[in-house]
């Protein structure tokens, strides 16, 4: 048997190379934060699913992997600090899967500090790093081991305020069989202040500053979404100025970025209540986003079904 992180030209698998249509997700975030519902929501998918796999084994399962890729067409593994050393095993694992041909797409789960706290208290479950210091102090060692992984995932979701219909969304909104290393997969959130920031939002703009259709009465209970408040928000003087400038800022930052290795990118578009502005500006970036044709480009909006 070859070992897990080259390819003998002998197998006429490896020659062929992976399928068109095997795809492998490693799984990985914080504990408390989703990934045993999200495991679910991939097995519904016809995933083989592996978890709490020490990480000495994690080559070999790539190996394996690799082999039989009949039977382990669609997989995801999840990866995370019950493996040991995380970033080395994640490593392990990406370098014996892309030996052989495989590019794996890994997804990052996380939910804010209290989000967690909470569910923890509610589910009584201990946390795998869990010391005389209590519960917050373990989350934070958490969120430092886990850094790496998270900067390296092509898809960062917070679940704080996703209920498991909106996480099955998101989750299969973005798989993706064979990611471009030349493209970005561009999400934008649009999103309330007043209910916090997304954490997996690598740039937040503040849209504040735009007057907000809440406080003209036959604009208040429509979205943003509708094309009534969308013309009042786009004709303000402020906010073709705004737009024009995200435009230029975003033609120079996205070819860097992609220069920098990075595969994803997603933006959070922020207003008070996320109803209004927030939704039609981000609708418009994402036109503008897919005219430019950047890579791919999916929106979310939050706090949309708040109201």
């Amino acid at each position: 048997m070859s070992g897990p992180g080259s390819l003998d030209p002998s197998d006429p698998a490896a020659a062929a190379g992976p399928p068109a249509r095997q795809h492998v997700v490693i799984l990985s975030g914080l504990s408390g934060a989703g990934k045993t519902a999200a495991t679910k929501l991939f097995e519904d998918l016809g995933y083989t699913c592996v978890d709490n796999l020490p990480g000495e084994l994690l080559p070999e399962l790539a190996e394996l992997v690799s082999e039989d890729r009949e039977r382990f067409e669609k997989t995801a593994i999840v990866l995370d600090v019950r493996a040991g050393d995380v970033v080395l095993a994640l490593a392990a694992m990406r370098g014996a899967l892309e030996g052989r041909g495989i590019r794996p797409q890994v997804f990052f789960l996380e939910a804010r500090d209290e989000i967690l706290i909470r569910r923890f208290s509610e589910t009584r479950h201990r946390h795998p790093l869990a010391d005389q210091r209590g519960i917050a102090s373990s989350i934070a060692e958490e969120r430092r081991r886990l850094e790496p992984i998270r900067d390296e995932a092509d898809v960062v979701i917070d679940t704080s305020d996703l209920p498991l219909r909106e996480l099955r969304e998101k989750l299969f909104a973005n798989l993706a069989d064979s990611p471009d290393p030349d493209r970005l997969a561009i999400q934008l959130i649009s999103f309330g202040f007043k209910y916090g920031l997304p954490l997996e939002a690598d740039l937040v703009f503040d849209v504040r500053f735009m007057q907000n259709p809440y406080y003209i009465d036959e604009l208040r209970s429509l979205s943003g979404l509708t094309e009534e408040v969308r013309s009042f928000v786009l004709a303000q003087p402020t906010t073709k100025g705004f737009l024009s400038s995200l435009h230029e800022f975003l033609t120079l930052v996205i070819p860097a970025y992609v220069g920098e290795g990075k595969s994803r990118l997603t933006i959070g578009i922020g207003c008070t209540g996320g109803y209004h502005r927030s939704i039609a500006i981000a609708e418009e970036l994402a036109s503008w986003l897919r005219e430019q044709d950047f890579g791919t480009v999916a929106v979310f909006h939050r706090e949309l079904e708040r109201s």
